[in-house]
């Protein structure tokens, strides 16, 4: 061992040395000077060794190295990245069983792939500890340096916990029986007032199994993030099918008129539109579109996680495309590396043309469960984000103080909320200036008992004559005596 000591006294020279994108270049220059075979295959294990304690693929500035060391004629990688097609061919180090190749990506790429030895024979990367579970089995992954790990998908065994029942409910409209999980949040309790929104999932099993989404629950809500919220993820019996193919029909009528009926029945749901919010995954993302796009009365809210369109020749796409406005608010993620990126952007593009309430999010990632795991939080803040009344609205017990709570979303188009607390029963006064003083219009004006409250505010909704135009607004709360009552402003913001 003595005698290759300098030479990895050089590796970690080398692997430290502040220029990243020759670092490794530098190593392979310096390997294939040594002429000797035996030397030569030490210091690559020294070179792996090192840097599979830090992180294999390498990532040099925006460079991910892959390397193998093994017998092989030939390796190769497949990924998210191209297709899962095994064309990224690693080089082999002369007289070594090393091999290697690098690739650009983006700083804060996230991606899955598989090495392929011999042209046929797939493996998980044996150097790279990181693994990405998915419907078709565990991935190997790459995370670029920028890339956020999702905290918030790990099991916090310090805060409280929902917790999950199972059901079975059988439809006659899909002639099929299917199993539910839904989730509870800490403190849920069936013989108080309190009610709740809702959260479907489409390939409700996989969420829970694969993304973590109790986990996701549990923690939005521990940190605030969230509304209390109650979660039905429901188990498909033939996804393609249902999702997209021959059954979608019923399936969607199962799922507005036996499915939400019987959580209702059974649960304290709030049972608005825009208080419930379907998801799902790719054609998961296509059934959610359909079912709000059919019964926005239902189910006001739709999230797509990479949805995919292109069955019965863009069904759900072009509905929402070609038609007027439904009063359906849109949740979307997707990813570079997937091919329905395009099309996505298409549909961002013509919500925005019709002045629809969305937001969305763009990444470079393939179309896989670690895409969709780490933006469940992306949607459910952006839907039910937390309003800290500590109470909800129809609660019989009184706060302990008057509160004017900040509006959100904001900024926002096309609609607000504004929520507030009163500790006794007063006359109420919630009114919108313009940030001249100007009254713009008035929400509410009586009596009200103790409680807290949620007004919704949609200026898009006024006439064409008096439409808000883009800029800085205020609203005033007022309650009890006209001297020496409650005031409280807040400034908001509306986009147009």
């Amino acid at each position: 061992m003595k005698k290759f000591f300098p030479v990895l006294l050089l590796i970690l020279w080398i692997a430290n040395c502040s220029k990243a994108q020759t670092q490794f270049q530098n190593f392979l220059n310096y390997a294939n000077t040594i002429s000797d075979s035996l030397q030569k295959n030490a210091v690559l294990d020294s070179f792996i060794t090192h840097h599979k304690a830090i992180r294999i693929p390498i990532a040099e500035e925006h460079f991910a190295i892959f390397l193998y060391k093994g017998n092989a004629s030939t390796v190769s990688v497949a990924g998210d990245f191209n297709g899962w097609q095994p064309n990224l061919s690693l080089i082999r180090v002369s007289k070594s069983n090393f091999f290697y190749t690098a690739k650009y990506f983006e700083l804060n790429a996230r991606l899955d792939y598989k090495l392929v030895l011999n042209n046929n024979n797939w493996y998980l990367d044996p150097l790279n500890p990181n693994i990405c579970i998915g419907g078709f089995g565990p991935n190997s992954e790459l995370a670029m340096p920028e890339y956020v790990q999702p905290e918030e998908i790990k099991f916090d065994p310090a805060i409280p916990h929902g917790k999950i029942e199972l059901k079975t409910i059988s439809s006659t409209n899909v002639n099929a029986t299917y199993q539910i999980k839904i989730y509870l949040p800490t403190g849920y309790n069936p013989a108080e007032n309190k009610v709740y929104p809702t959260v479907y999932f489409q390939d409700g099993f996989e969420y829970i199994d694969l993304a973590g989404a109790v986990n996701v629950l549990d923690n939005l809500i521990s940190a605030k993030k969230i509304e209390n919220v109650i979660a039905v993820f429901v188990r498909p019996n033939n996804r393609n099918e249902e999702y997209a193919l021959s059954k979608r029909a019923q399936y969607r009528l199962f799922f507005v008129n036996e499915l939400v009926p019987f959580i209702d029945s059974i649960y304290k749901t709030e049972q608005s539109p825009k208080r419930r919010l379907v998801l799902g995954d790719s054609y998961g993302g296509n059934i959610s579109a359909l079912i709000c796009y059919y019964h926005p009365e239902i189910v006001g809210n739709c999230g797509l996680h990479s949805g995919a369109f292109q069955e019965n020749n863009y069904e759900a796409y072009n509905l929402f495309i070609s038609s007027p406005k439904k009063e359906v608010k849109f949740s979307m993620v997707w990813g570079t590396y997937e091919p329905l990126y395009p099309n996505m952007r298409h549909f961002r593009d013509s919500l925005e043309a019709k002045k629809y309430d969305y937001n969305w999010s763009e990444l470079p990632e393939g179309h896989s469960w670690g895409l969709w795991r780490a933006n469940i939080d992306f949607m459910l803040e952006y839907i039910f984000p937390f309003v800290p009344t500590g109470i909800n609205e129809g609660s019989n017990i009184p706060p302990d103080k008057f509160e004017l709570y900040q509006n959100y979303p904001n900024p926002f188009n096309p609609e607000t909320v504004i929520g507030y607390q009163l500790s006794v029963n007063s006359k109420v006064s919630l009114k919108v200036f313009d940030i001249l003083g100007k009254e713009v219009q008035t929400l509410v004006n009586e009596e009200k008992p103790a409680g807290a409250y949620k007004v919704e505010f949609n200026p898009g909704q006024r006439s064409t004559n008096n439409k808000l135009t883009s800029g800085i607004y205020l609203y005033q709360l007022r309650a009890g005596s006209v001297e020496g009552g409650f005031v409280q402003t807040k400034k908001m913001v509306v986009l147009r």
